[in-house]
């Protein structure tokens, strides 16, 4: 999803489009993940249709925009975690509550699918990124499943959440 685009039509404001610089993946299989250990009404469209919003409120502060992956039945997803908006601050969006902030999400988007509806939409790459591009390491602010390495962020983005130690910003 990294080089992807995020685009949402605030009625109030109009169109805001932003580049996905940065997301964690999560699985059933590993303990991080909301489908863990079962099924249940709060986490039930993480098991639903490939595509579809997955949104959740994080500690009652803010709220995370994922997007279901894989298959039905199964529990996965990608977290936004970053998006870079041309001509705003560079970290505006950086972070995954910042970014909600920013794109105005809430839970009223839970389930709607990405790619069909009028008000929040993924579009695919418009930019060529290579795999040397993309640094590949542990997800962030998570207690178990820690060393898995299914963060990626654009080595290139002043606008990604946390960097590598010894990554520098661009």
């Amino acid at each position: 999803m990294i080089g992807c685009y995020l685009i949402r039509n605030r009625a109030d404001k109009g169109l805001l489009k932003g580049l996905i610089v940065e997301t964690e993946a999560y699985s059933q299989e590993e303990e991080a993940c909301h489908g863990y250990n079962k099924k249940t009404n709060a986490n039930k469209v993480l098991f639903g249709e490939p595509g579809r919003f997955y949104i959740y409120r994080s500690y009652g502060i803010h709220h995370c925009l994922n997007i279901v992956t894989d298959k039905t039945n199964f529990a996965s997803g990608v977290l936004i975690r970053s998006v870079f908006i041309n001509q705003k601050e560079s970290r505006v969006a950086s972070g995954p509550g910042l970014l909600t902030k920013k794109f105005q999400i809430n839970t009223k988007f839970n389930s709607l699918k990405s790619y069909n509806n009028n008000l929040l939409k993924i579009f695919n790459r418009q930019i060529n990124i290579n795999n040397e591009e993309l640094v590949q390491t542990t997800r962030i602010g998570i207690s178990k499943a820690v060393d898995l390495k299914w963060r990626w962020y654009l080595k290139r983005s002043r606008s990604v959440s946390k960097r590598v130690k010894g990554d520098k910003i661009p």
